[in-house]
């Protein structure tokens, strides 16, 4: 079913086709109808389904003329993820004369105070600075009629359930909610039940396994030669742009400082970064300045990175599915990507929970010629001892984003 028989008003539609769009995604042929209706929805979809146009286009669809009040409140996670979302709400809105604001902390109160005095039409905010400016007096909930919880299990993760929790309560009992995340935890569950009205639940392309086109093996290590060996495979590995997850923000410094005095090329992006390096460090990677992004999960969903032709997690996920996440940023748009992580003893509990996550066990090997110290880790059953000499990838350099793996220094 194409675009123009979802209902959609004509000048979305008309922002659709600027778009170059025709046909919906699978997320967005089944949101969109449910949402047009005022139905409260559920959304499981991963990066790349198109879900944030499976929920902004009936939404807009459906609002007046500006009011000079706020009727559609979407909630992020992070700053990116805001930022990222009010882009694609004025990309589908340029024909509608709808506007927009983006809230997020890490700059000054200034401009989004007056963008919110002035009764802008979809407001997209990270939490903590909406429940400051709504704490001020500044923000105003009483019209909301569409509020979105976008990468629900993130902000779980990142502490915000009670501040969307107070934030909703100010908003209207009979306004319309959707809601998206990868996994629904207990505690979402109990979100759910408070905060939205029989919602129809939406299941597209939950991914539990990566993508067939990357290539992921684990490197057991002793944990005093985490460093050692990160700096080696960086040395040794032919790639085009790598990012490195660190579990902490520290250690994402820690790292990143390091690779920068040996003359690399390196972004960092964390929470407690300022907003202006974090936007210098996305456009300087995106545009080849920087080869290295070290980062915290921050980066591992929904922003848009492309071409990125390794990952390294050095440091074990905690939670199984954004293992799937972090190497997702490889290997994207069928083309091919390598990710490796280090994997030291107490990291032992939370490889097998990524096992048991995607359904299979992941190879361990070893960097050839590296003067290993003994770790028990390294004598595991389960480990497999194919260096890297003996299995360079055969695959030709097409162009970015298409390597050849190993073999050889890194280019310069």
């Amino acid at each position: 079913m194409p675009f123009n028989k979802l209902g959609l008003s004509k000048s979305v539609l008309d922002g659709v086709k600027a778009m170059g769009w025709t046909d919906p995604s699978p997320i967005q042929l089944r949101a969109i109808p449910l949402l047009l209706e005022g139905t409260d929805v559920i959304g499981s979809a991963q990066t790349g389904t198109g879900k944030t146009a499976a929920f902004v286009l009936p939404i807009i669809s459906q609002l007046s003329k500006n009011s000079g009040k706020s009727r559609v409140l979407i909630l992020e996670p992070t700053r990116e993820l805001a930022s990222q979302v009010e882009t694609a709400v004025r990309d589908y809105a340029r024909f509608t004369g709808h506007t927009v604001a983006v809230i997020y902390g890490g700059v000054g109160y200034g401009k989004q105070v007056d963008a919110l005095k002035s009764g802008v039409d979809i407001i997209v905010a990270t939490p903590g600075r909406l429940l400051d400016l709504m704490q001020q007096g500044n923000a105003k909930l009483g019209d909301i009629s569409h509020v979105v919880l976008d990468e629900a299990d993130r902000m779980l993760d990142m502490g915000f359930l009670p501040d969307v929790r107070r934030i909703l309560d100010k908003c209207p009992k009979d306004r319309v909610t959707a809601l998206f995340s990868a996994t629904i935890p207990p505690a979402i569950e109990t979100l759910i039940q408070w905060a939205m009205k029989d919602p129809e639940t939406i299941e597209i392309g939950m991914r539990r396994s990566p993508a067939d086109t990357i290539k992921h093996v684990i490197y057991p290590v002793a944990e005093k030669q985490k460093n050692e060996l990160l700096f080696e495979l960086l040395q040794r590995v032919d790639y085009d742009s790598v990012i490195i997850f660190c579990r902490t923000k520290y250690g994402a410094d820690r790292i990143g400082a390091e690779l920068k005095r040996q003359n690399h090329a390196v972004a960092i992006l964390h929470s407690n970064r300022t907003q202006s390096d974090r936007e210098k460090s996305l456009r300087g990677f995106r545009d080849g300045k920087f080869e290295v992004l070290v980062a915290t999960d921050i980066a591992s969903r929904g922003l848009d990175i492309t071409n990125v032709s390794h990952v390294v997690n050095y440091d074990v996920p905690q939670h199984p599915e954004d293992y799937v996440h972090r190497i997702g940023r490889t290997g994207r748009a069928e083309t091919t990507g390598d990710a490796f992580t280090l994997m030291v003893a107490e990291d032992v509990q939370h490889v097998d929970a990524v096992e048991r996550f995607i359904g299979r066990p992941i190879e361990r090997t070893k960097l050839d010629d590296f003067k290993y110290t003994y770790t028990t880790i390294l004598d595991e059953k389960r480990f497999k001892g194919v260096s890297v000499r003996d299995r360079k990838m055969k695959t030709a350099r097409i162009g970015k984003g298409q390597h050849f793996g190993f073999g050889g220094r890194r280019r310069r």
